[in-house]
């Protein structure tokens, strides 16, 4: 992506939702990669999206203004935090001494200015230099903050505001994105940091604040099933903000191509168990107790309880009827609800599915690659308002389809240590001896956090070896919800090339895709094999526990082998295979 600068966009005027540009910006550097690319969406993808094509939706980039990455500059050298950044003293000292620096003064009017005019919520987002690019897209690497921007007083909420810039601008060099550099032989003093100001869609259902529907769609879908192939895509809507998705939380994952065709559960009460019970929301109620380096300060979860309450599951939710067993669409007064989002998906109550896939078929046509975009839609129960459709991110994804070939004699081979018919990714490594597995005999979902402690130990060792390697846990790789699987950052893992993922009958969700995760699993070509509890083949947890071990804990075992495994990932076939040498 070409760097855009500052000068491109217009000055910001003082005024943020009533000016008459809806992208403008303060400052005279560059824009930041996540910018550049909302700036291609409204330039050359909704451009091909006819004003009357999807009614009764509207559509747009939420209005937004671009603090340039000069305003980052000149805030790290006047406040001389560059050792402070550098320094390995962890995420809190680093966001506290950013917090106590002063802002840059020759600013401080634009920024009084637009949030003295602002009564709604805001989101402050990382847009560095390097985000979204196709080979190291930074996904979900850096700090946002949503703040609700609705107390009384300017002064308050100005120093909020500038609380949050703070934060995203001490996210730049916090652990995580500092050991994705170290990954990726970048130097993290040659980052720069912009910062999108934009509001976020949605609307205020009693203390809360939140869309109805988020979302995050792929052009190309590494999890086909049923009569859905991969350049179908994959779509997965939540309820509430976007956080519930790229967090890698429960969501509903279907197919553009086929919306009405049944999920993949075994009947109602299995599907009950793997859909979403809890959302994300922006709290407009009390205010919390004042902590500005905690990234989640200002939100607060709900159950579907509280969003029934609200009035948002109108068209969202289907409803059990237990006299015919069955799910209806459609919310109810009796029975247990299911957020399926059958109204929209089933029943066409709002053409949301076409929309979506329409916006993917641009996007790819813009950039030329298989593609993922967020986005956010604002729904009126009582169609008092047309609905909205908020396009939130573009980024280009990594499908690589070299060609590879595991053949079904291979799964079952006796020198296979692992097989798998569900694989991500698509390609060979020979140079991996290193294995890092979660025991099976003493797993159990409540130490999962403990888990994660203990592979980033085992991990720090063999990045500062630069030795790569294959990581085998239960559930999903990267969850924020411990009890779905192991809560790692990319930080705590980064020496993995392969990651396996295999599941238990007790800890068996649907296979993640649209999270940040996982999009960096893509860029970083890691490839990731996922091995159902249901299948005869698998992982061969015997030869494992029979080698000794460099390393045991309670939960996890580290072994080297003294030849290098083979591995081979087919991405077409959706086999993929690791062996040991012969």
């Amino acid at each position: 992506m070409v760097p855009i600068e500052a000068s491109q966009l217009p000055e910001f005027g003082r005024e943020f939702l009533d000016a008459d540009q809806a992208f403008t910006r303060i400052g005279s550097g560059r824009i930041g990669g996540k910018a550049a690319g909302l700036l291609r969406v409204r330039d050359d993808v909704l451009s091909g999206l006819s004003d009357d094509a999807f009614p009764p939706f509207s559509v747009a980039v939420p209005t937004l203004t671009i603090l340039a990455t000069d305003i980052f500059d000149r805030f790290m050298d006047r406040n001389k935090l560059w050792d402070v950044a550098l320094a390995d003293d962890g995420d809190e000292a680093i966001a506290r001494a950013f917090q106590s620096a002063e802002f840059p003064a020759e600013f401080i009017g634009d920024l009084r200015s637009l949030i003295s005019n602002v009564h709604r919520p805001l989101a402050v987002r990382s847009s560095s230099l390097l985000e979204d690019a196709l080979s190291h897209p930074f996904a979900g690497v850096y700090g946002t903050k949503m703040i609700p921007n609705n107390q009384a007083d300017i002064d308050t909420r100005f120093h909020r505001f500038v609380e949050a810039i703070k934060f995203v601008y001490a996210s730049t060099f916090f652990t995580q994105p500092k050991s994705y550099m170290r990954s990726i032989g970048e130097d993290i003093q040659n980052e720069k940091m912009a910062v999108i100001i934009q509001e976020i869609v949605g609307e205020r259902w009693n203390d809360r604040f939140y869309p109805a529907v988020s979302g995050v769609g792929r052009s190309y879908n590494f999890y086909p099933t049923g009569r859905s192939g991969p350049s179908d895509g994959v779509i997965n809507l939540a309820l509430g903000l976007g956080k519930e998705i790229v967090d890698g939380g429960v969501t509903w994952t279907y197919s553009p191509a086929h919306p009405k065709a049944p999920p993949p559960y075994a009947g109602v009460s299995d599907l009950m168990k793997n859909t979403q019970t809890g959302f994300w929301a922006v709290n407009m109620g009390p205010a919390p107790d004042h902590d500005p380096v905690r990234e989640t300060e200002y939100l607060i979860r709900g159950t579907l309880e509280d969003a029934e309450r609200d009035g948002s599951l109108t068209k969202l939710c289907s409803t059990y009827d237990p006299r015919s067993e069955r799910m209806r669409p459609g919310l109810r007064k009796d029975g247990p609800k299911v957020l399926d989002f059958a109204p929209v998906l089933q029943l066409d109550d709002i053409p949301l599915n076409g929309l979506i896939a329409r916006l993917l078929e641009l996007t790819k046509e813009a950039l030329g690659v298989d593609v993922e975009i967020k986005l956010a839609v604002a729904l009126d129960p009582l169609g008092r308002e047309a609905p909205r459709l908020g396009f939130l991110q573009a980024r280009p994804m990594m499908v690589a389809l070299d060609e590879v070939s595991v053949s079904e004699a291979d799964l079952e081979d006796e020198l296979t240590l692992v097989s798998s018919g569900n694989v991500l990714g698509n390609g060979e490594r020979n140079d991996i001896s290193d294995i890092i597995y979660v025991k099976p005999r003493t797993f159990e979902a409540k130490h999962t956090p403990v888990i994660a402690q203990e592979i980033e130990q085992i991990n720090r060792k063999l990045v500062a070896e630069e030795r790569p390697s294959v990581m085998i846990g239960f559930g999903r790789w990267g969850s924020s919800d411990p009890w779905l699987g192991i809560p790692v950052d990319w930080g705590q893992i980064s020496s993995a090339r392969v990651i396996v993922e295999a599941t238990l009958p007790g800890m068996n969700p649907d296979l993640s895709q649209g999270s940040h995760f996982f999009h960096n699993l893509l860029s970083f070509h890691v490839l990731y094999l996922s091995v159902p509890h249901s299948e005869e083949s698998g992982v061969r947890w015997e030869v494992l526990e029979g080698r000794d071990a460099l390393v045991e804990s309670k939960f996890v075992r580290h072994v080297r082998l003294e030849t290098p495994l083979s591995v081979r990932v087919d991405g077409r076939s959706g086999r993929g295979v690791i062996q040991r040498a012969r």
